[in-house]
């Protein structure tokens, strides 16, 4: 049995205020201590001996400066970079139809973005994809949560969501190869789009595991998220 990894990296970073990001600059390439990003999570995945090859998605423009990164960094041997699609689903099944995995191995999604993922928590899911064929990360809520109507002025409150039915989903979300090859064909002959990998293999059938996140399995979206991290990894480096 093999680990695949994809990291989708195709997004333009929209949510990042004007001087963040731009066209040029999409936020997977901007730097937290002195590194991109995206670097940041690679280094996270190539830490785990299990995981045989990684496989990042982005926009076409965007080949050249990665490739440049990922050889700058080492870790050309282990990377493969395939262009990615207009959504993320695309570009992950862009990257899916690259992997030459059997229907047993284990393939891991996870967003480029989230560049503090533990290589404790990557190791969960693998454990828990081998015991269940799909499993995700989750954090539980701890705020109370409303089902809600939209209204033309704002929302009404239409039910309360008991704390211990939620969780917020993080990444990587792994699953089968197999598995998640089949779910994704399915949605695309329906023109099904899910919010992530998760989404279209329940779609599918398969009942998702969901193993313990981290706090600090931050998705940086907003430009207050590039602080954040770099508190996270100062704090990292003083404890080591």
């Amino acid at each position: 049995m093999r680990v695949f990894v994809i990291l989708p990296a195709a997004g333009l970073g929209t949510r990042m205020a004007p001087g963040h990001t731009s066209q040029a600059a999409p936020k997977q390439f901007l730097e937290v201590a002195g590194v991109p990003i995206l670097i940041h999570t690679l280094r996270a995945f190539a830490a785990v001996p299990e995981i045989s090859s990684i496989v990042i998605a982005v926009r076409a423009t965007e080949r050249e400066r990665l490739t440049a990164h990922v050889t700058e960094h080492g870790y050309a041997s282990r990377v493969t970079v395939v262009e990615g699609g207009d959504s993320r689903q695309e570009s992950v099944y862009n990257a899916l139809r690259t992997l030459e995995c059997d229907p047993d191995d284990i393939v891991l999604v996870h967003d480029a973005v989230r560049p503090l993922i533990e290589p404790a928590v990557i190791r969960r899911v693998i454990e828990a994809v081998e015991k269940h064929s799909a499993a995700i990360v989750g954090l539980p809520a701890l705020d109370t949560i409303k089902q809600v109507e939209r209204m033309a002025d704002g929302a009404i409150v239409t039910a309360t969501i008991p704390r211990e039915y939620i969780v917020q989903a993080q990444t990587p979300q792994g699953f089968r190869c197999g598995l998640l090859r089949k779910a994704f064909a399915e949605a695309e002959a329906d023109g099904f789009a899910g919010t992530d990998e998760a989404s279209i293999v329940e779609r599918a059938g398969t009942q998702v595991f969901v193993v313990p996140g981290s706090p600090s399995n931050i998705k940086i979206t907003q430009p207050g998220d590039l602080e954040l991290a770099e508190f996270y990894l100062a704090q990292r480096a003083a404890t080591h």
